[in-house]
């Protein structure tokens, strides 16, 4: 273990120092900062990569390039030229030190790389071992398309690197790098904190709600633990990060943080689009509440919105081409029915969809707006969350500060996309059910959490009232992470949006001095109510999947092992899916859950092709699909060409 940890701490850092010298050259001494340049000179060295058809070396070569630039111009420019680098706020060194603590714990429930890893990992392995790479080298096969969510590996890109430079392969990376980047984790959420809150103690309750939400409530170190993939990654650190940037500008007005925050909107938006989108939301409607300072915000804004726009004109054709993005009057049935248990959808809408699914009948396509997501669905993240919602309200008496108008409106707008049927069901089609469903854990739960915990923070009576409302939100409601829905209370999303829409509007309507918040109390109000989910979270320290049950059997590795490299193999979908995510090599067909589903996948005609291809031997099919390899019953045959 400790071999491993000190060459991915190694190779990490070597991957983020070009990005940390050119934060330090703009004058940014940031976590967001540093991640933000390090993203801007990945998409770099990897464009040109792409471009010129080179190898990974390439790309970390470019990287050093950019550094050695960096350190030459923060050489013969001046600080006062920098616009001088600010000194870390107080607490920055203590919440460094935290994350490296909860980083070698993550090591111990890192587990095997199982679903959605696998698909990543097989990404990652194609960017470390082959040559003559371009956008399409990544993909699952070699006569298919690119994924309109992945099309531009970044992040990928950079767990190649890290393993590249480390020596380690990429299953070491992708299981145990989340334990190198929890330190970030933590620095950049903690950082968003100080920004939208104004203070470190701020900074601090804003970091205790966000472990108990993220990595404590669920057990197994939640979705921590998961850090090195790239949907947890963008929202566990770009969005945060983004945040910190985002109002950083707002307070200072300071180049070099709105060109970063740019920078930073645009590498989310091609690792995670949908999630860029999401982040979008609460900020536009904090823009709306603070008009008094709307050249700052509309134009930091405007900062993320261009990059953001231009990833989707590059995408757009990829995106009209992808099934769930214009599903038919059936497809759309059966992602209802089979999101059913987290959605209210009316009799209609029901009984048509099952009849319709069946072939019994037909149903208006007008008749499947009338649906929402479910309210129990926003407070399923457990004690954390209903406690935010409870005093999302409060914000009210700090409506006209940034964090209030932030908790405001973000919470009411992202509830009402929600839960109102019209808006929720305009919202689907925009981003598909699937996806719109994760955009109610965009409501700033934590802020809304922490500034509440500072606003009640009158005396310190308020220590013990935390902890034991900690403890019985704990035992009420722990969290609903499994299959289905239970959810949290219904009536506590509801009073969220009612009461946070009520608050908006005495806000701007009354003209009244806010409240004063106790940051250092309210901090440690908001560290004694996440205890008991901590506690929980420690109870339940091991990982989540221990094992891989559809692992290869050794023998089988180890024939596959001596394929060519972008050879194209036919196997079952799961196995094909495990062969992705083992050898640089392409397959006919994977499961559906885990490929685009574009015209030029095809991916139900690929597995159908398969299908007949294991019941009748039909030599005709693997040859349709440059198949030269296959694998029957754990063994691996060679295929005339």
């Amino acid at each position: 273990m400790i071999g491993d940890y000190l060459r991915l701490a190694l190779a990490t850092g070597l991957v983020l120092l070009p990005g940390r010298l050119v934060a330090r050259l703009l004058g940014l001494r940031s976590g967001s900062a540093t991640l933000a340049c390090a993203l801007g000179a990945l998409f770099v060295a990897w464009a040109v990569v792409f471009t010129l058809h080179g190898t990974i070396w390439l790309a970390a070569g470019l990287l050093a390039l950019i550094g050695v630039a960096a350190l030459l111009g923060r050489a013969l420019v001046g600080p006062e030229r920098r616009g001088g680098a600010r000194r870390p706020l107080r607490g920055h060194g203590i919440v460094f030190a935290a994350g490296v603590v909860l980083g070698l714990a993550l090591w111990q429930v890192a587990g095997a790389v199982t679903g959605d890893g696998l698909f990543h990992l097989a990404r990652v392995r194609k960017l470390v071992d082959l040559g003559d790479l371009h956008l399409r080298s990544v993909d699952e096969f070699k006569d298919g398309g690119l994924h309109p969510g992945y099309a531009f590996p970044l992040w990928h890109g950079l767990l190649a690197l890290v393993s590249k430079l480390s020596g380690l392969d990429p299953r070491v990376v992708v299981e145990h790098e989340a334990s190198l980047l929890a330190p970030l984790a933590l620095l950049v959420v903690w950082e968003a904190g100080v920004s939208v809150l104004g203070s470190s103690g701020g900074g601090f309750a804003v970091l205790a709600a966000t472990l108990g939400l993220f990595c404590f409530a669920p057990g197994h170190g939640g979705s921590y633990a998961s850090l090195a993939l790239p949907p947890t990654a963008a929202r566990q650190l770009l969005v945060p990060a983004f945040y910190a940037l985002f109002f950083g500008f707002v307070r200072s007005g300071r180049r070099a943080e709105f060109a970063a925050s740019g920078v930073l909107f645009g590498a989310l938006s091609l690792i995670h689009s949908t999630y860029a989108l999401f982040a979008l939301i609460p900020l536009a409607a904090y823009v709306l509440l603070r008009l008094g300072e709307w050249r700052r915000s509309a134009a930091a804004l405007a900062a993320a919105a261009l990059p953001a726009l231009a990833v989707y004109l590059w995408l757009r054709p990829l995106i009209d081409e992808t099934h769930t993005h214009n599903p038919g009057a059936a497809s759309e049935c059966d992602s209802l029915l089979h999101f059913a248990s987290q959605l209210v959808i009316s009799s209609h809408a029901r009984a048509g969809c099952e009849a319709l699914i069946h072939h019994q009948g037909h149903i208006a396509v007008s008749s499947l707006d009338h649906y929402r997501l479910a309210a129990g669905v926003v407070g399923r993240s457990g004690a954390v969350a209903v406690a935010a919602l409870v005093l999302v309200p409060l914000a009210g008496f700090a409506s006209r500060r940034r964090w209030g108008a932030f908790v405001l409106g973000g919470s009411v707008v992202v509830l009402a996309l929600m839960l109102v049927p019209i808006l929720f069901s305009h919202f689907s089609d925009l981003v598909s059910l699937s996806q719109a469903r994760r955009a109610a854990g965009f409501v700033p739960f934590a802020f809304a959490f922490a500034g509440g915990c500072m606003l009640l923070a009158r005396s310190l009576l308020v220590l013990p009232f935390a902890l034991a409302a900690g403890i019985a939100l704990q035992a009420l409601w722990p969290g609903d992470f499994a299959a289905g829905l239970h959810g949290g209370p219904a009536l506590v999303t509801w009073f969220a949006l009612l009461g946070g829409a009520a608050a908006v509007a005495l806000g701007l309507l009354l003209a009244r001095r806010p409240a004063r918040e106790r940051p250092a109390l309210g901090a440690l109000a908001a560290i004694l109510f996440v205890l008991p989910v901590a506690i929980h979270g420690f109870a339940h320290w091991s990982p989540l999947a221990p094992t891989d049950p559809d692992a290869l059997p050794p023998a089988l590795l180890s024939a596959l092992a001596r394929v060519p490299a972008r050879s194209v193999v036919i196997a079952s979908p799961q196995v094909s899916y495990e062969i992705l995510a083992d050898d640089p090599l392409y397959v006919v067909a994977s499961p559906l859950a885990h490929v685009a589903h574009t015209t030029a996948n095809d991916p139900e005609a690929r597995i159908k092709a398969v299908a007949l291809w294991l019941r009748t031997g039909n030599a005709a099919i693997p040859r349709r699909y440059g198949a030269t390899w296959a694998v029957e019953q754990d063994r691996l045959i060679p295929l005339p060409p």
